[in-house]
């Protein structure tokens, strides 16, 4: 499954655009890191342990819409986005999507 957030893929051509492929997953905060992020805030730098709860969900957003895409017969997904928004406090979504299309290599 190729997958790019370009509209093309160089050495292919869309045979067909499908749909919409969806992907996502809900992540809430640990009270136990909250509280090792709290004094980070303090002093500044990188909050691991959200960048990694971060990564995670991406990555799951990923898995869930590229299976939404070969559910439908896609073999690749195109103009791939990521967005997120809060659900509650202390709880988000990561949404991926992006265009699933059957793409066919160009014979040359």
């Amino acid at each position: 499954m190729f997958i790019t957030t370009t509209d093309f893929i160089p050495g292919y051509i869309i045979a067909e655009v499908i749909d919409i492929a969806r992907g996502s997953t809900v992540k809430a905060r640990h009270i136990g890191k909250d509280i090792g992020a709290m004094f980070k805030t303090m002093v500044g730098g990188e909050i691991e342990a959200y960048t990694n709860l971060m990564v995670g969900a991406r990555e799951e957003a990923i898995l869930r819409m590229e299976a939404d895409a070969e559910r439908m017969g896609a073999n690749a997904v195109i103009n791939v986005r990521f967005t997120t928004s809060a659900i509650m406090q202390g709880a988000s979504e990561i949404l991926a999507y992006g265009t699933a299309v059957r793409i066919e290599q160009i014979n040359v």
